[in-house]
């Protein structure tokens, strides 16, 4: 069901020389760097949104989310102006199936591709359901250690996030919030209840929070009126650990995607 959320006002920049399908830019979006598949369709200030969890592998989830929302909102792919993902950190597989996804559908479609850091979502989506304005976000990283990075959201969530520590890997125990009441979310607070239990953030806790489609659309949509999109080719995940090439099976997904976007997906 299509749920009307905050979506940021953009001033249009580099992204009208781009030729714009509607008065603001519509954003495709998908992220799988954590168990969550989700994708999300930027119109306006309208987003709609699918989930799916628990599934084998989320390259078979991903077209049908896909299909579902550009049917629900009666437009091609082509009628969007970019496609964006979670760039990471996140699951290795999850991050790089994502990329190869938004890569197929871009060159499908003949749009440009927005990669957005799995993070900065996760500070947005808990700026905007807890007003909190300093944000430590940790994510499992698996093999015990943490992907973290911490924001600050000056006006709240409609001038985005500014960066106070940029994404890291490491042990939990080495997670430093900068300032005092720093409020913590995501799932590394859970997965290591151990080395967060004395608060070092000094702040409250959501470790519900997870990325989500929904907020990598509106980081896109600011990102792509700065002129911050890539042609197809050029999308890149983004990798704390060591680069792994894509694997036979996400170069499959790759390709399943080009081709139902060209197909008129």
């Amino acid at each position: 069901m299509a749920r009307l959320i905050w979506a940021p006002h953009v001033d249009l920049g580099r992204s009208a020389q781009a030729g714009l399908k509607y008065a603001m830019p519509t954003i495709f979006a998908i992220e799988l760097s954590s168990e969550l598949a989700s994708c999300a369709l930027l119109q306006g200030d309208l987003v709609r949104r699918r989930e799916a969890s628990g599934v084998r592998t989320h390259s078979q989830s991903v077209l049908p989310m896909v299909l579902e929302l550009l049917q629900e909102a009666d437009i091609a792919l082509k009628d969007c102006d970019a496609i964006a993902f979670g760039a990471g950190p996140g699951s290795f597989t999850g991050v790089r199936t994502a990329c190869g996804i938004a890569q197929g559908l871009a060159f499908g479609a003949g749009l440009p591709v927005v990669p957005v850091v799995t993070l900065d979502a996760m500070a947005l989506a808990c700026c905007q359901q807890y007003a909190a304005a300093d944000i430590l976000v940790v994510l499992d990283a698996r093999m015990g250690e943490v992907y973290w990075g911490q924001y600050r959201f000056a006006d709240g969530p409609a001038t985005g996030p500014i960066t106070v520590v940029a994404p890291t890997l490491s042990a939990p125990g080495a997670v430093q919030a900068r300032g005092a009441g720093v409020v913590a979310c995501g799932n590394g607070l859970a997965a290591y209840a151990e080395a967060f239990a004395a608060r070092p953030f000094g702040g409250d806790a959501y470790p519900a929070i997870m990325p989500h489609a929904a907020q990598i659309a509106m980081l896109a949509r600011r990102a792509f009126a700065a002129g911050a999109w890539v042609p197809p080719r050029e999308a890149q995940p983004l990798y704390l650990r060591n680069k792994i090439a894509f694997t036979s099976a996400e170069r499959h997904a790759m390709q399943m995607a080009k081709a139902a976007a060209q197909a008129g997906l």
